[in-house]
């Protein structure tokens, strides 16, 4: 019966792809609008392309030497035959999902700014169809390898015994994983410098030096701006959660082996995924407006496809661990609704300490009155105060989904049961980053009104829903970094799995002085790695402030609207700067747990891994939080609140958000990556680290 019901993975996989290819067809259809806004809609696809292009050039020179590193370990004996190729693989499906939904959105922006044109709900299931291609993306070829890979392997252990067979294949899928991972954090990080470093340029220049509109034309660094809401927003994004998604699930699929529910505790996780993306389809076709929707009638189209979604996964989920599972695990089901309403509950806390309709963000909006030192210290007083509400989601998830699922008896259980929670968290991952993408594709669909010049209402349209997106993008964020930490825990716990079946003595006492060590460069690295990719969005930055000086001081006319800026300089700055800055951040990530590993043995591993999720969790949230809850206390302050656009209070808030800007969609995002790549690299090397470490 379990293996019948496998089977919902390979077709809910095929079953998002096909209806993502729907939704591709369905979105070609509507109109690009004038020869003003097709010549800017092709401009931003083609920075895109270019930049992408050099990032991939960069990634297959730094896959071919892992994989070269890796096939090295196999032939020492430290790893099956599989790990290299699964690696792989689990790097180009990471990297073709992102690249899917980068190259939908830009061909949906210019159609959303024209739906606009007709009506504020005809441009949001425009937008909202071009961030769901991306979600149902990610899940369907996340979903497609995963069931690949584990076809291959049952058919290639298929003489073991099953307990055997079980474990060979998950100790391979997780190499799947560290694929994913590498992918994500080069693609988060590099999108993330370059869509910053010319955000945070136009606006520094444009909005507080020139005096001009957000978008305007005459502003050098707009097209790159505009690209890089697509490089680093969706592509970026977009191989963040296809990492995240693939590692819960194969992450509890290796637990299950320890907790000795053998084959039927790897289906659930599949099983249950499978139903997610059915569950996220349906959930599509709830949101819509009314023609002319407020902010609030807006969220509520949104929350109608992401809660529907989730109560059907609910329910649905009761039934699949009974037939699987039987009557005596149902507890594991409990622990999968743990995670759903974990994951719901941070959603909730997210919107309300990030959009403009709530308190945090108006006393954001109300401190600029007295200056941009103030909106500073508002913005991250907001962020730190938004960590208590997640972390203690994730903290009664963690132990409700422990005790669910038996860990008061066996501990293994109680893991796989955490595991289960965050595979519950991910499950209608299809329609949250669906709820997510679509953000930057209304972002440049306003800059394409803008730029294009067409009739205030038009702007009004796209700016609502810009401003929904940066609730929605946080509450994404927000959802990314709590199934982090669920899985990341998941993934300690796999360590653990891995170190005793190599009989290595693993000693985890926080009286030992090396896992102490361990746990202080653990809780290091999250600051250190943020260091570096806001120093990189600020050297960047600092050059495309250089460049649209220039320009401005030596086009004449550009100022007048007279003269045409050079946009493919900015964004070709962006692009190198992304390409060089990016390598340190991610490298760090990959070196740090194999050197501690072998200068102070497995047991400061887990302490690394520990010091990391425990300071990297409430980080991200910060960050994320506070970058959010700036946005969008300026937005509310161009709406007419405490003088509008150009009023002095305007330009503080550009500020505060400029400061945000990194903290939301570079540092913030990339580091549940951080946490979770430290642990698969863990993994992975842990045989080679028990066979050379200095201290055993």
């Amino acid at each position: 019966m379990s293996f019948d019901l496998f089977l919902l993975a390979p077709v809910g996989s095929v079953a998002a792809l096909l209806f993502a290819g729907f939704l591709v067809w369905r979105i070609l259809k509507f109109p690009r609008g004038d020869e003003k806004m097709i010549e800017i809609q092709d401009a931003i696809s083609e920075g895109a392309l270019v930049y992408i292009k050099r990032q991939y050039g960069v990634l297959v020179i730094f896959f071919a030497i892992v994989f070269a590193i890796l096939m090295g370990l196999v032939k020492g004996g430290y790893l099956p035959i599989f790990v290299p190729f699964a690696f792989l693989t689990g790097g180009f499906f990471s990297g073709l999902a992102g690249f899917i939904g980068m190259v939908v959105a830009t061909k949906t922006n210019a159609r959303t700014t024209q739906g606009a044109m007709h009506s504020l709900n005809r441009a949001l299931r425009i937008a909202f169809s071009g961030g769901a291609v991306m979600g149902l993306c990610v899940v369907g070829l996340g979903l497609l390898d995963l069931s690949i890979w584990f076809y291959v392997l049952s058919y290639f252990y298929r003489n073991l015994e099953m307990t055997q067979r079980i474990a060979n294949i998950t100790a391979t899928m997780l190499t799947f994983e560290m694929g994913a991972s590498s992918m994500a954090l080069f693609a988060r990080v590099g999108g993330g410098i370059f869509t910053k470093a010319a955000d945070v340029g136009a606006d520094l220049v444009g909005k507080i030096e020139a005096n001009i509109p957000e978008d305007d034309p005459r502003n050098p660094a707009v097209i790159a701006d505009n690209v890089g809401d697509n490089v680093g927003d969706v592509a970026g994004m977009g191989a963040d959660l296809y990492e995240s998604y693939v590692g819960t699930i194969v992450a509890t699929m290796a637990l299950a082996v320890a907790a000795g529910f053998g084959l039927k505790g790897v289906t659930v996780p599949m099983v249950i995924a499978g139903v997610g993306v059915i569950a996220s389809i349906l959930g599509t076709f709830f949101v819509r407006s009314g023609e002319e929707a407020s902010q609030g009638q807006l969220l509520a189209a949104l929350r109608r496809g992401v809660f529907s979604s989730a109560i059907l996964v609910a329910i649905t989920s009761f039934f699949v661990v009974r037939s699987i599972m039987g009557v005596e695990h149902t507890g594991i089901y409990y622990a999968i609704l743990s995670g759903l309403i974990a994951g719901v509950f941070i959603g909730l806390s997210t919107e309300y300490f990030t959009s403009d309709r709530y308190k945090p963000s108006r006393e954001i909006a109300e401190s600029s009155l007295t200056g941009p030192a103030t909106v500073i210290i508002s913005g991250l007083s907001t962020g730190m105060m938004s960590t208590a509400a997640p972390v203690l989601a994730v903290s009664v998830a963690v132990m409700a989904s422990y005790y669910f699922a038996g860990g008061g008896n066996n501990f293994n259980a109680g893991l796989y049961g955490v595991g289960m929670a965050s595979v519950g968290m991910l499950s209608t991952l299809g329609i949250t980053l669906a709820t997510d993408a679509y953000g930057p594709i209304a972002d440049n669909a306003g800059g394409i009104a803008e730029m294009s010049h067409k009739e205030a209402i038009v702007r009004e349209r796209t700016d609502a829903l810009d401003s929904l997106g940066n609730t929605t993008a946080a509450t994404g964020k927000g959802f990314a970094i709590g199934s982090a930490a669920l899985t990341a825990l998941a993934l300690i716990g796999a360590y653990k799995d891995e170190i005793v079946r190599y009989g290595a003595e693993l000693n985890i006492s926080l009286l030992e002085p090396r896992v102490m060590v361990g746990l202080f460069i653990g809780a290091m690295l999250p600051f250190l790695f943020s260091a570096l990719t806001m120093r990189a969005v600020g050297n960047a930055a600092g050059s495309i402030v250089v460049e649209v000086r220039r320009q401005f001081r030596e086009i004449k006319g550009l100022l007048e609207g007279t003269a045409k800026a050079d946009y493919a300089s900015c964004v070709l700055i962006c692009t190198k700067a992304a390409q060089k800055e990016m390598i340190l951040p991610s490298v760090l990530a990959l070196v740090t747990p194999i050197a501690v590993g072998l200068i102070l043995g497995v047991s400061a591993v887990v302490g690394l891994l520990a010091g990391a999720l425990a300071s990297g969790f409430v980080m991200a949230i910060m960050m994320a939080n506070a970058g959010g809850a700036w946005d969008n206390a300026k937005k509310y302050v161009e709406k007419g609140a405490h003088g509008g656009k150009g009023s002095n209070s305007h330009k503080a808030l550009v500020i505060g958000d400029t400061v945000g800007d990194p903290f939301k969609d570079t540092s913030g995002p990339s580091i549940n990556i951080l946490i979770k790549l430290m642990s698969m690299v863990s993994v992975v090397f842990a045989s080679f680290i028990i066979h050379n470490a200095l201290m055993k």
